[in-house]
């Protein structure tokens, strides 16, 4: 199964917010859908949805137009969409047979996740006398229980501590596992590099970056180099390369522990390596640098863009 969302354009009072988003997920993956706030995610989420049209483009599944009407969808939004004063297993089971399952289903489905995300002494108590933490788990067990074969997730680690967030992270993989088409969103990078083979980031309602995360994360790096010197401070080394080496190397940033650097085009990884032999230079970290999705995001969503 491949969902395409193709050239999506939408406008609200005359001013257009998408203009012409395009990416495609496949089942047994999940899709990192990237963003600041108000960049465009949770509106090509719901015209995916169908909760409204976009003015232009289209949503395909396997090259046809795609009728959520007629899958088995769960989307989990940032916003909690559950009813706060009615009881858990009973919306449960409500939302299950609204998606089509007979009630039988339903409640072992509903009782079957409250269990798996740990909740299920809480299934006959009203949604608002829960933690949010655990108002948080009820909505992605909402999410599940109608066994869909396309989830979204819409910031699902939001108000979660970190037990919580393991078992999260636990059920996001067996998905991923057990074939479903998988859209995730979230402001937390390390849970996208987790979970996701392949990215799109939005940015003022446009995709500026998009594909394998691996080989996004290989491009970025090209040519870029980290160096840890021994006995010396980051910018104590930052300092000594561009007295010494301006010509084989330019300082870009630092990591932690020490400092990025790119290779001019006359020099390569080797020659330079030399070079600081030769200067004596005590090293205790040498390598090629690799951006976190964290600095990617930076680097093309960040303010001076």
């Amino acid at each position: 199964m491949e969902l395409e969302v193709k050239n999506v354009k939408k406008s609200f009072g005359g001013k257009e917010v998408l203009h012409g988003i395009s990416f495609q997920v496949k089942s047994g993956t999940a899709l990192g859908l990237l963003g600041r706030n108000g960049a465009g995610k949770t509106t090509t989420m719901r015209i995916i949805m169908d909760v409204f049209k976009g003015d232009s483009g289209e949503i395909l599944l396997d090259g046809k137009p795609f009728e959520p009407a007629k899958e088995r969808i769960g989307y989990m939004p940032e916003e909690r969409g559950l009813y706060p004063k009615r009881i858990i297993l009973e919306q449960m089971v409500y939302l299950a047979r609204l998606r089509g399952l007979g009630k039988s289903e339903a409640v072992e489905n509903a009782k079957n996740w409250l269990k798996r995300l740990e909740i299920e002494e809480y299934a006959n108590r009203k949604l608002e006398t829960l933690s949010k933490g655990n108002q948080q788990k009820v909505q992605l067990a909402a999410t599940l229980v109608s066994n869909p074969n396309i989830v979204i997730l819409d910031e699902p680690f939001s108000g979660l501590d970190p037990v919580n967030s393991q078992i999260l992270k636990d059920v996001v993989r067996d998905l991923i596992q057990d074939g479903k088409l998988v859209i995730f969103s979230s402001h937390q990078m390390s849970y996208v590099e987790e979970f996701c083979e392949n990215v799109a980031m939005i940015h003022h309602g446009q995709v500026v970056l998009q594909g394998e995360l691996k080989q996004i994360k290989k491009e970025m790096g090209r040519n870029q180099i980290t160096l840890v010197c021994e006995g010396s401070t980051i910018e104590e080394t930052k300092q000594f390369i561009r007295q010494r080496f301006a010509t084989m190397v330019q300082v870009m940033g630092n990591t932690r522990e020490g400092i990025i650097l790119k290779l001019q085009e006359n020099c390569n990884k080797e020659s330079f390596l030399s070079a600081l032999l030769q200067a004596q230079v005590k090293i205790s970290q040498f390598g090629d640098y690799e951006p976190s999705l964290n600095e990617i995001f930076v680097m093309k969503a960040g303010d001076n863009q």
